[in-house]
């Protein structure tokens, strides 16, 4: 179990998952990149496109890795992730973490 914890403290620890992104710099290429599945605001336009507005910046960039290093396959965003550099993907997931996403649970 300690030997499980270490491991992943020195995972996160790493600097390709530590990066910290800048949300402006994500914006502009979200803009050209994500919109027009995602939204311009992280809210999906294609009705089989998950929202990404809100999500979690360590969560997103993995998704983003493994797309791009062909560890989770989609062909739209395998293609769309193959040029992704480290920088890239943290301020892509700066910039969709950055959005402000509320919710309404329904009446009981």
């Amino acid at each position: 179990m300690r030997l499980a914890c270490l491991g992943l403290a020195l995972l996160l620890a790493s600097p390709a998952l530590a990066q910290e992104g800048d949300a402006r710099a994500g914006r502009r290429l979200a803009g050209g990149r994500c919109a027009v599945c995602h939204g311009n605001d992280g809210i999906a336009v294609q009705p089989d496109a998950p929202n990404l507005a809100g999500q979690n910046p360590a969560y997103l960039s993995a998704q983003l890795r493994a797309f791009r290093d062909k560890a989770r396959l989609h062909e739209q965003m395998n293609l769309m992730a193959a040029d992704l550099t480290e920088a890239d993907i943290a301020n892509l997931a700066a910039w969709y973490a950055a959005i402000e996403v509320t919710a309404t649970p329904p009446a009981r």
